[in-house]
């Protein structure tokens, strides 16, 4: 990034990567806070580049049909990653996290990426409920083009990846059903998946109905 200071860092900040998004909100990292380390990149334009195909393409339309998504991780610095590692913070060795978590630098095929840790809140309830985390898996795979997805116990969160060259691969750390959903090859990877999140959809605009309704009898 040039000359680390506040105010380079500050200017980065500020800039948009879609209509919702700014570079702010994924800068924010434990590691870095913790240690005490500017989470900051080399290249911020690069960056800045696969942010905004991360925002556009997979999270602006999440956040338009499901409400609020709150962002766990996202961005990391060769440093930031490179200490998270050495430390035993759940951070792969930077070149595997390269166009992954570490936006600035393209990965081994010469493609670049993003990666952001997400919430979808209006899922959580549904989760918490059936265990059923394959139903916002399914919905994004038969809707948006993502790269990688990995779920994690904790409030159905996913690590959500954009990359120039998809893999189009699912998999997920939560029992009993670790593992791969789907990659290319396996026989449930083609066609629409909808019965496996009609459900929760149906389930979600009862629900909105229900607000919607209540919203109504309160207002004078």
């Amino acid at each position: 990034m040039g000359k680390q200071t506040y105010d380079a860092l500050d200017r980065f900040g500020r800039e948009r990567l879609s209509k919702s998004f700014f570079m702010r909100d994924f800068l924010y990292s434990e590691i870095a806070n913790f240690y005490g380390v500017a989470n900051m990149p080399e290249d911020p334009d690069l960056a800045l580049a696969a942010g905004r195909r991360l925002c556009e393409d997979l999270l602006e339309p999440l956040q338009e049909q499901f409400g609020r998504i709150s962002i766990r991780s996202a961005f990391r610095s060769c440093e930031v990653n490179g200490l998270g590692n050495e430390k035993g913070h759940n951070c792969a060795r930077n070149e595997r996290n390269f166009a992954s978590h570490i936006w600035d630098r393209r990965d081994a095929a010469g493609a670049m990426g993003a990666t952001a840790c997400i919430v979808v809140n209006s899922f959580v309830p549904y989760y918490e409920r059936t265990g059923r985390w394959e139903a916002l898996a399914w919905w994004i795979h038969d809707h948006l083009p993502y790269s990688t997805m990995t779920f994690f116990p904790k409030l159905a969160a996913l690590n959500l990846r954009w990359q120039e060259q998809p893999a189009r691969h699912i998999k997920s750390e939560i029992p009993p059903r670790r593992g791969t959903l789907t990659k290319p090859g396996m026989p449930n990877f083609d066609g629409s998946h909808a019965s496996e999140y009609a459900q929760w959809l149906v389930g979600s605009a009862a629900e909105a109905d229900v607000v919607s309704a209540k919203q109504r009898k309160t207002r004078p």
